[in-house]
């Protein structure tokens, strides 16, 4: 009986026992998730942990952290175009945010790395260099300022030898007055384009095959004045005995 009453006891207890419930996950444990993830470079899983934190919609700086967060997680991760779309979708998001100088500045590293070589699309070092130029024409005294500089020149020529890489291809199939056009564009867009020296002896080609022979020598003449140790002066010269 005594054992019967106990287990009655048992049953009823059991029953008024209300289950426990682990209280909810807030955005700032995600945060904080997040970061431990990010420290130990698990990029994936922080940035699993940060999307949570802009879907609770906790508070707007809260989710500026996140998205930051998000977008630099993604550049670590060498993911350049996740980290692109994720920092451009902050700056319009957040156009008058303090952290809008570094947000552009990350930007333009995020197309930079996807650059490729002057013979193939250039749509990556072209969003960088005009990303970098908005940078510096909105933010004068950045602190990125030097270096960004340097980006942006790189950027220049890779832009112009792509110009001279089509130029030189259009010249080689004849199509003189398109190589010209390229070159011409290619000097007032670019005119500190390092390997200047090559460009003025393929557009002096283009100009003496096109019947242009006055621009031609210009052309000739400023390689030869302004770049006196080019490799490319005995073939300017041959190529001038041969057609002029």
């Amino acid at each position: 009986m005594r054992l019967l009453t106990v287990l009655v006891l048992t049953v009823l207890l059991a029953a008024c026992a209300k289950p426990v419930v682990p209280p909810p996950k807030t955005a700032a444990f995600y945060l904080q998730e997040g970061e431990k993830f990010f420290d130990r470079g698990l990029f994936e899983e922080a940035i699993a942990n940060w999307e949570k934190v802009r879907e609770s919609y906790y508070s707007p700086e809260l989710n500026i952290i996140a998205e930051l967060k998000i977008a630099e997680a993604y550049f670590l991760a060498e993911k350049y175009p996740e980290a692109a779309a994720a920092y451009e979708d902050f700056i319009k998001q957040h156009p008058n945010s303090d952290r809008m100088p570094q947000a552009m500045y990350q930007l333009g590293l995020s197309y930079f790395r996807q650059m490729l070589p002057a013979d193939r699309d250039q749509t990556a070092t072209r969003n960088a260099w005009e990303t970098f130029r908005s940078l510096l024409n909105k933010f004068p005294e950045d602190p990125h300022k030097e270096e960004v500089q340097v980006f942006i020149g790189r950027c220049e020529d890779r832009l112009a030898a792509h110009e001279l890489y089509v130029a030189k291809w259009y010249l080689k199939i004849d199509k003189y007055q398109a190589a010209i056009n390229r070159l011409e564009e290619m000097f007032r867009t670019y005119p500190n384009y390092f390997y200047r020296d090559e460009a003025y002896m393929v557009l002096g080609k283009a100009y003496l095959l096109s019947g242009k022979k006055e621009k031609a020598v210009t052309a000739f003449n400023t390689l030869f004045k302004e770049f006196p140790a080019s490799p490319h002066i005995i073939e300017a010269q041959k190529f001038m005995e041969k057609h002029y």
